[in-house]
């Protein structure tokens, strides 16, 4: 079964009597290069485990399963559960899980499922959960990588350059953990149905040990986040809002400690920028 064909995709899913949901943002691959690509991005092999989110009605699954030794694949909507009953059913490495991502113990599912494997994720993500999706996945350190196919704005954000305006607060406490790239663009003609903009892949690759040293990670995230609450003001102005304990003058201060200028704006600095600000900060 070929699960890239449009007409197969539009005859099986009449078969099951199932509806796009766009509450769901169910977005179906139609181009076989596509998944094969993303599969052969995430790196999988016979030394893995990989988890997956959203399977839709399995292109991706179907090739992660002829890589990797085990696929587990998490699908919230009961109504594509017996399409994938179907078109998985060739594939014994592959199991399917009802349920809701941000609920489930991934740590606990991997641990449980993947043995003696590396576990990865690898998914074309719902537009709508992917800030929650990859926060989750990223706080659960057993996962050495994360191949994503995201709106190709996000994106871009998350890949980046630190000291960029193209960035943001979570772009810093994405890349604060993990090394992030921008593999290739998926037009929007690739899938049915077909969304409002293109996407792309990103890669991000679980760092050693975090980008910058820190003392206080939470004050560390809180000056990170606060550099970005006034996006339009200095940073001066925008963190003496987000730490009013502080004072402006003391805001002011520690940033000409580090060497950086009166004006400039939070997304000129690079984590280790905010390492320095944040420590003298705390002091």
């Amino acid at each position: 079964m070929n699960l890239c064909d449009r007409e197969t995709i539009r005859a099986l899913l009449t078969r099951q009597g199932f509806h796009f949901s766009k509450a769901l943002g169910q977005n179906f691959l139609i181009d076989p290069a596509v998944p094969a690509d993303i599969a052969a991005a995430s790196q999988a092999n016979k030394t893995c485990g990989v988890l997956e989110i959203g399977p839709g009605v399995g292109c991706l699954t179907a090739e992660l399963a002829s890589r990797a030794e085990r696929v587990l694949s998490i699908e919230l909507d009961k109504k594509l559960l017996p399409v994938l009953s179907e078109t998985m059913s060739p594939f014994a490495n592959v199991e399917i899980i009802p349920g809701d991502a941000l609920k489930l113990d991934l740590a606990a599912l991997a641990a449980e499922k993947f043995p003696g494997l590396r576990p990865l994720v690898c998914a074309n993500l719902p537009y709508n959960i992917t800030t929650p999706v990859l926060t989750k996945l990223v706080e659960t350190p057993c996962f050495e990588s994360i191949t994503v196919l995201l709106q190709k704005e996000v994106a871009q954000r998350l890949a980046a350059p630190q000291g960029s305006s193209g960035g943001g607060a979570f772009t810093l406490w994405l890349q604060y953990f993990m090394e992030t790239e921008v593999l290739f663009d998926v037009p929007a003609a690739k899938f049915f149905p077909s969304p409002k903009v293109d996407s792309a892949v990103l890669r991000c690759v679980r760092r050693p040990r975090p980008a910058a040293e820190v003392e206080d990670e939470a004050f560390f995230f809180r000056v990170v986040r606060g550099a970005f609450l006034l996006r339009r003001k200095t940073l001066a102005n925008s963190l003496a809002a987000a730490l009013p304990e502080k004072g402006r003058e003391t805001v002011q201060k520690a940033i000409e400690a580090c060497g950086l200028p009166p004006s400039v704006r939070g997304e000129k600095l690079t984590l280790e920028d905010f390492a320095r600000l944040a420590a003298v900060l705390a002091k």
